[in-house]
Order: C-alpha cells, then structure tokens, then sequence
C-alpha cells in the first residue's frame, strides 16, 4: 500500500528585524564615534618615497614647526594625563622646550610602562617641517641620543 507523502513547505524568513537591526547599530557606531580632532599645529612635512609605516602603539611624536617651536604629541589619553597633568587631558599636543624634553620622554616611558600590556620602550616620531633648520632637529636627536633612544622615525608624505 503506498503511502501519501506530504507536500513540502518552504521555510520564509523576513529579514526586516535583521536590516532594522543593522541600521540601528549602524546610526549608533556613527552617532559615538569621535573623528581626528585638527592639528593644532600645522606641519608642512616632507616628501619621500619610503614604504615603511609608522608604528601605532606607544607613540610619542615630537614636532618641529618652521619658527623653530616644540611641540609634544601623545595620543594616548592616560598617558597624556599622566605627563602633562589634568590640563592636557583634551588636546594632545603640547609646546616644550629643548630643556624640557627630557623630562617629558622619562615621564611618557613611566606612563606607558603602567599601562596595561605596556612596557618603557617608546616609538619616537618625529615631525619637522620642510623649512625647519637642521640645527633645530640635530639638537633634539642629541636629546633622544641621551636618552638612549637609537631608534627615531621620521614623518613624511609619502611620494607617489
């Protein structure tokens, strides 16, 4: 005797919960996000044609404008705190002298060792515009040579 088989019924499934969903984490993401603030010191860099990438973790970036003024970067906000005080805690940058660069490098290792994950050894960038004097920059690598920083990297626009 054979037997009646029954008809299959195919499986619907409504993606409007789903697309609802998305749009909502979407709107979220952009509505929390916060962008790169402006320069506060604007740095005509120089060209070059290399391909290395500057290093993203533990930065401290030491920029030189063409009025031969210091400007220190951390991007890191508890460090920042940490090495400039309260007063910094908005902006990452702030104006040093030569004299007191020393300073600031061994309280930037002291505050990224007590990170979680950190150690004392720091990333020196160094961002000198195009028309700064070189005796401006050879005084600032002697600071980072007594500090025992061998290792500087040079911000450049890369050179298509």
């Amino acid at each position: 005797m054979a037997r009646i088989k029954k008809a299959r019924v195919g499986i619907r499934l409504d993606m409007t919960p789903m697309v609802d969903v998305a749009f909502l984490l979407l709107t979220f993401f952009m509505s929390t996000t916060t962008f790169r603030p402006p320069e506060e010191v604007p740095v005509d860099i120089p060209d070059s044609r290399s391909k290395l990438k500057l290093p993203t973790a533990q930065v401290l970036t030491i920029i030189a404008d063409h009025q031969k003024q210091l400007w220190l970067h951390i991007e890191a906000q508890s460090v920042r705190q940490k090495v400039f005080g309260v007063g910094y805690q908005k902006t990452a940058s702030r104006p040093v002298t030569l004299e007191e660069l020393p300073g600031f490098i061994e309280m930037a290792r002291n505050g990224f060792a007590t990170i979680p994950g950190g150690s004392s050894d720091i990333n020196v960038i160094l961002k000198a515009d195009r028309h700064t004097d070189f005796d401006v920059i050879d005084r600032i690598l002697g600071v980072l040579r007594d500090e025992k920083i061998t290792s500087v990297h040079f911000m450049t626009n890369l050179e298509m």
